[in-house]
């Protein structure tokens, strides 16, 4: 093939990444949880800035903000062909196969694990979540405190109890707090809090915190499985639904459930998700809509409103003291 020009490669950097995926890969472009976010179907791990652009691809720890960074690294396009299609405008490339681009994941690590769980225990503590709830996921081996950062695990296994995914959150109480997931994280296996005995229902929430404070709220309660979904998104009006991978894979694993709970944010994007997601899956099975009572609110701000209104302002005292523990 031909070389470029460098006209054509400066006329080719003019275009962005999010231009580019809004007219040419909008059945695959989502939003995402987080306001101005969005992610493709395609690529969990995915995220760009609707404004600005820039785009990040954690499993794969590469971004960019440009259209021709966004062809060259995540579709796997060649240079010189990403630059004549974006010239052109006529992105007929055919994206790297999605199994490929499994088969190319990092080997998924878990963070080391701390000799104790002090800080996570406070931390979820002042969050609202009940001590029993606690050492349930820890007892479970779906909770630790991982070394040096002391952040929560909140761990995802396959149907054989192998580790497979993992939720990051950082035990700070003050300040811009720390999340993600460890590198190659596969979503399909979400952080989930299993019932005592076999259930038929499943309450879906979008955060594993969440999971655990509507635990809490239910008096400790051990009778369904709660799952994460690890964010979500809220599709484009006349867009494809698209499923998510966690809880399509906890379905396939447990067929004796006929009824899902979707514990959403109670926010533009979970309303959304869920309206959709129950659309969706009420076709298979029975669905109900839980969002938190409290517009604005997820199940976490739920249990710890309910913390606060018991201790009455002890809650901050909590968090100034593991702010000071955060500070040795």
């Amino acid at each position: 093939m031909p070389g470029v020009t460098k006209e054509q490669v400066v006329a080719a950097r003019r275009m962005t990444a999010i231009e580019f995926l809004r007219r040419y890969r909008a059945g695959d472009l989502v939003k995402s949880s987080a306001h101005g976010e969005f992610e493709l179907k395609s690529h969990d791990s995915f995220k760009i800035n609707g404004e600005s652009s820039l785009w990040h691809w954690k499993s794969r720890g590469i971004g960019g903000k440009s259209a021709l960074d966004y062809l060259l690294h995540v579709e796997g396009c060649s240079f010189v062909e990403a630059v004549r299609l974006l010239c052109e405008e006529q992105p007929l490339f055919t994206p790297q196969n999605h199994l490929e681009v499994e088969r190319q994941r990092p080997p998924f690590e878990l963070p080391p694990e701390s000799p104790t769980a002090t800080r996570v225990e406070a931390y979820l503590r002042c969050r609202g979540i009940s001590p029993q709830v606690i050492q349930k996921c820890i007892d479970d081996g779906i909770l630790y405190e991982s070394l040096p950062y002391h952040n929560c695990v909140f761990v995802g296994r396959d149907a054989n109890g192998a580790p497979k995914y993992a939720a990051l959150r950082g035990t700070y109480t003050y300040g811009k707090q720390f999340k993600a997931e460890s590198t190659g994280s596969d979503k399909r296996f979400g952080f989930c809090i299993e019932s005592a005995q076999e259930s038929g229902t499943v309450a879906v929430f979008e955060a594993a915190i969440d999971a655990m404070a509507e635990m809490t709220l239910a008096g400790d309660a051990v009778d369904k499985y709660r799952l994460s979904l690890g964010g979500i998104y809220a599709p484009e009006e006349g867009c494809d639904i698209h499923p998510p991978a966690s809880l399509e894979e906890f379905l396939r694993r447990h067929p004796q459930v006929d009824r899902i709970e979707f514990c959403l944010d109670n926010d533009p994007p979970g309303r959304a998700a869920a309206v959709t997601l129950a659309r969706l899956y009420g076709k298979q099975y029975q669905v109900a809509v839980r969002l938190p009572p409290i517009e604005g609110f997820d199940y976490g701000d739920l249990a710890q409103a309910a913390l606060e209104y018991r201790t009455k302002g002890k809650v901050k005292s909590c968090a100034r003291k593991q702010s000071k523990y955060d500070a040795r």
